[in-house]
């Protein structure tokens, strides 16, 4: 009776400590179903938009991931990024290059800016130690002005342009640039497609196999085995066998290439956290201090997580741009880092702890309620716009709390070694 008693309490108090740890997650769950129920719209839709909108935000929110697990916080600064791929893209459509050339182009003119940009901000970071997310905030604010400069006055003017890419009759890069003349448009998103279930069920296929691989070369549990495969067998018997699901998925096509760079992205994060770097990583988000007694260069190692994950991010833009087809040269960037950054965090990471899992879970919740708010606003209160106006709060919202919950466990964290010393 007495281990009954303490295995409830043992689970009660477990349940306490996940509700705490992911509460953010849950109220996210609730209002995304709430808002999909008000809003009215067919699921079949809505699972549509969203498949569009994981292809192409995936990619940029798992580009925080190292930063985070540096002890960095949330990389604001990828709004640099960003815009170093809009100059590669920009350049890539003044000289008439085409489709997946002219992409590959755009991120080889993408590595070596993003890098250097990564490394100037890694390097100013590591001033500002301690603030180093509102100080990346700050530095894309900063950076931003300067590329306004770069973008109409010295494009154009100093640094001659052809009239595909220029304003007419006057000086600078025009407001938009259409990525559809030169076949940029979809060009890696239509490599190769495939309808959602035949996808889901390769998907499936794989994580069973590779599962089981893992199990018997002895880097995997059993207990991961069956969770893996269980539900990997679970989501596909749900899309073979019941017909509603079917209707919902049916005519949504996934861009398998788009994906699979997502899903190796992934693999890289963590591929590259079990090398020697990766466990660098963790030492000085765990402790400068003592990973700088430890031997480790710690300034060094915070300037490559930066860098890293600034390249991703430019990157990951590029996949952005070339799913919308038009790259608004002026606007395209700017909110960049902070809806990634509230993905991220809404899928329970912290400024200091973060996985893929959480990356994938909080972009499909962050924008399920992006893809319903404003039907759902409009049902609710006569005005779309309130909606609109919803989620822009919602995305600064999640910022706030996680800024507040932070400083609160630190100094939770301080009372608690100063009592025990």
């Amino acid at each position: 009776m007495a281990d009954l008693n303490k295995r409830r309490h043992d689970l009660r108090e477990a349940a306490r400590a996940n509700l705490r740890e992911y509460i953010v997650t849950y109220v996210f769950l609730a209002l995304s179903v709430l808002f999909v129920i008000f809003s009215g719209r067919p699921l079949s839709d809505i699972f549509s938009q969203l498949m569009g909108r994981l292809s192409r935000n995936l990619f940029i929110v798992l580009a925080l991931i190292i930063p985070i697990i540096a002890g960095m916080g949330i990389n604001f600064a990828i709004t640099i990024g960003a815009m170093a791929a809009q100059v590669g893209l920009m350049l890539v459509i003044n000289w008439d290059l085409e489709g997946i050339v002219g992409l590959l182009a755009a991120a080889g003119i993408t590595l070596p800016l993003a890098s250097l940009f990564g490394f100037l901000i890694g390097s100013l970071l590591n001033k500002m130690k301690g603030q180093e997310t509102i100080g990346s905030l700050i530095l894309g604010y900063f950076a931003n002005g300067a590329y306004q400069l770069l973008f109409l006055f010295i494009f154009g003017k100093i640094i001659p342009l052809s009239d595909k890419v220029t304003i007419v009759g006057a000086t600078g890069v025009a407001n938009t640039l259409n990525l559809m003349g030169g076949g940029l448009y979809m060009a890696v998103d239509s490599l190769w497609s495939l309808p959602f279930p035949t996808a889901l069920y390769g998907v499936s296929v794989l994580i069973i196999l590779a599962s089981l691989a893992l199990y018997l070369l002895k880097r995997l549990s059993l207990r991961r085995l069956i969770t893996l495969a269980g539900t990997a067998a679970f989501l596909s018997l749900l899309v073979l066998l019941v017909p509603p699901v079917q209707q919902i998925v049916r005519g949504t096509r996934v861009p398998v290439v788009t994906f699979l760079l997502v899903g190796l992205l992934c693999v890289f994060n963590i591929i590259i956290m079990r090398t020697r770097l990766g466990q660098k990583f963790r030492a000085v988000g765990q402790s400068r201090t003592v990973a700088n007694a430890a031997g480790i260069r710690v300034n060094r190692v915070r300037v490559i997580a930066i860098m890293i994950s600034t390249v991703l991010a430019g990157w990951g833009q590029i996949l952005f741009i070339q799913n919308l087809g038009t790259l608004q040269t002026y606007a395209a960037h700017e909110m960049v880092g902070l809806y990634a950054g509230a993905a991220i965090l809404v899928g329970g990471a912290s400024l200091n702890r973060a996985t893929n899992t959480q990356a994938i879970v909080g972009t499909l919740l962050f924008h399920i309620l992006f893809t319903v708010s404003q039907d759902a606003g409009k049902n609710l209160f006569g005005n779309a716009n309130i909606g609109e106006f919803f989620r822009v709060f919602i995305a600064y919202g999640v910022i706030a709390v996680a800024l507040v919950m932070h400083t609160w466990r630190s100094n939770a964290s301080r009372r608690k070694n100063t009592l025990s010393a």
